[in-house]
């Protein structure tokens, strides 16, 4: 009598991860009073974070990032079915560094408790969620409606990702609320960007980022997220901001208009924050956020803008003539950039 042949299960474990890193960029800061200890050399704004994580405590130690939200999650996988699931990961928190002539001090700032709610789960995918954060390292007066009307204390800053791992090996990553400053990149699985926070609100957060107005109380604040530039855009806008001549600052209120088609003009634009819209023949063609580029084709074409570009959020802007930016890798970049062809 033969044995009936046996069913063999093949159990599958599958692992992903999400990873924000929270920096200060150069003109976050609103205010001159809160901006004075930056422009004095006493405070510090960062260096962009890397395009790829290597080491998420490298990082830290060389004093790269304010904090870091690094969620894991996996899954194992059975005919199909996911039978088992966890997660791990942890905020990691920094330091700031206050600086004056040769002496400085460093104040560490205080982690709160990572929020873990629970996983939503079904058998064919799983959605993780953390939330990490804390108080920055040096307390800042802020007013309040009762006695003494001055309260020192620190604002909280903080990301909430979400990590949803499927049966089928696929992953996706989203940064579903986050403190409205300072700016927050996120990173995939592998260590490479994948998303920015698309707008910094300094005066919001200065003003409201305390107890209950966080996830450590009962309100989250949504996150506007942008697409990643291209490595060339990145690499030009550092040239561009690092230089010895400082670009032109340009601020522009939500609805302004940046160019407009047909219209003369010779200058290229790096969106330092918030996200602006390019409209051809009045159509909605994109938009884009933090460290993108715009403008280079009326450089090399003529002088005529071949589209219109339009703030979709409050917009701070560097704006540069032809001559601040080389002009094989404005030809580069418009290769990247014929919108009008694409619509």
């Amino acid at each position: 009598m033969t044995q009936p042949d046996r069913i063999r299960r093949h159990n599958t474990r599958i692992d992903a991860s999400v990873t924000s890193i929270s920096w200060i960029p150069s003109e976050a800061i609103a205010g001159l009073s809160t901006k004075l200890p930056f422009e004095m050399g006493v405070a510090h704004y960062d260096q962009p974070p890397p395009d790829v994580i290597e080491s998420l405590e490298a990082l830290r130690a060389a004093d790269r990032f304010r904090f870091a939200n690094q969620l894991k999650g996996w899954i194992e996988v059975e005919d199909g079915r996911i039978v088992a699931q966890g997660q791990s990961g942890a905020g990691m928190i920094g330091a700031t560094t206050l600086r004056i002539g040769a002496k400085e001090a460093t104040f560490q700032a205080v982690a709160l408790s990572d929020l873990h709610p629970a996983a939503k789960v079904s058998d064919t995918e799983v959605t993780f969620f953390q939330t990490c954060g804390g108080r920055t390292g040096v307390p800042a007066p802020r007013r309040v409606r009762r006695p003494p009307f001055v309260q020192i204390s620190a604002p909280l800053a903080w990301t909430t990702l979400s990590l949803t791992i499927r049966a089928d090996g696929t992953v996706s990553h989203e940064m579903t609320g986050a403190s409205p400053f300072p700016r927050h990149w996120v990173y995939d699985s592998k260590g490479a960007l994948l998303a920015k926070s698309g707008l910094i609100d300094f005066n919001t957060w200065y003003r409201s980022a305390f107890g209950k107005h966080s996830p450590w109380g009962d309100k989250d604040s949504a996150a506007l997220t942008t697409e990643v530039e291209s490595a060339l855009e990145r690499q030009l806008s550092a040239e561009l901001m690092r230089a010895s001549a400082k670009p032109k600052i340009r601020k522009v209120k939500k609805g302004g208009i940046i160019t407009e088609q047909g219209q003369p003009g010779d200058e290229l634009f790096l969106v330092l924050d918030g996200v602006v819209r390019i409209e051809v023949d009045g159509k909605r063609i994109a938009e884009y956020g933090p460290g993108s580029m715009h403008g280079e084709r009326a450089i090399l074409e003529g002088g005529v803008r071949t589209s219109s570009i339009k703030a979709a959020t409050d917009c701070t802007l560097a704006v540069a003539g032809a001559a601040e930016i080389d002009r094989d890798a404005l030809i580069e970049l418009s290769s990247g950039h014929r919108r009008e062809e694409q619509a």
